[in-house]
């Protein structure tokens, strides 16, 4: 990566990265399924720590969907037996490197280990802020939307919320990211073309970059080639430039 892309606007760029491809992955390889997941849950720690260095201060990575329930039970057990081991293999170390670990999405279907696990991880790292990594576990962008109008509307009922003063900025202070700013770039892995529900509300002006890599396979030098290309685009955000 160049030095120009590598400081990409001049300001952090927030990515947000929809991991696909794991279990197409270890299919290749002729393992099961829960094998490319802990591939890339390594991967995933791989493309945070060269976050900083590429000039990205908040990475968001799509873990678990409210749809990924579909899967067999033996899949989903697995997926949950490793996110609980990966916060507590990495939380130290991720506290050690400056990392701020936040999750969205709907906690309630989680089981209440792994709902601590996340509590405490959150707790330990929140006043760091050298990369801002925010992990989507049982998110769904359509669920994010009804739940904070359901928050909303319980406000305008107790009367802290005028429905007169209700605008397009009002809606994101109850989303599960109300704390971040929308995200610069979304990534998907794997070769598909299509967003799957993520983010649909915080990136509507965002960029996309859909390629072909699968997420075991994406590494730092993918990461850097893409930022370079996101460099060069010209983002008018529906204006057009004079002359």
């Amino acid at each position: 990566m160049n030095e120009q892309s590598q400081i990409g606007t001049g300001k952090g760029l927030h990515v947000a990265i929809i991991m696909d491809g794991n279990g197409r992955w270890a299919k290749e390889r002729g393992r099961p399924r829960l094998f490319g997941h802990h591939a890339g849950a390594k991967r995933a720690r791989e493309v945070v720590e060269a976050c900083p260095d590429l000039g990205v201060t908040h990475i968001t990575l799509f873990a678990f969907s409210t749809e990924n329930w579909k899967r067999t039970q033996a899949e989903v057990a697995g997926l949950m037996s490793l996110f609980r081991r990966y916060i507590n293999k990495t939380a130290h170390e991720l506290n050690d490197e400056g990392a701020c670990v936040r999750f969205i999405g709907d906690r309630i279907k989680l089981d209440p280990k792994l709902r601590r696990l996340m509590d405490d991880l959150e707790d330990l790292t929140k006043d760091n802020d050298r990369v801002h990594v925010t992990v989507a576990l049982n998110y769904g962008g359509r669920d994010e939307v009804a739940r904070a109008t359901q928050r909303l509307a319980q406000d305008v009922k107790a009367g802290k919320l005028d429905p007169d003063t209700i605008d397009e900025e009002t809606l994101p202070k109850y989303l599960d990211t109300c704390m971040l700013p929308d995200p610069d770039l979304v990534i998907r892995t794997s070769g598909e073309a299509r967003v799957s529900n993520f983010l649909l509300w915080q990136s509507a002006y965002a960029e996309y970059e859909f390629i072909d890599t699968l997420w075991p396979d994406f590494d730092r030098a993918k990461f850097a080639e893409i930022l370079d290309r996101f460099a060069m685009r010209d983002r008018r955000f529906g204006a057009v430039k004079n002359g």
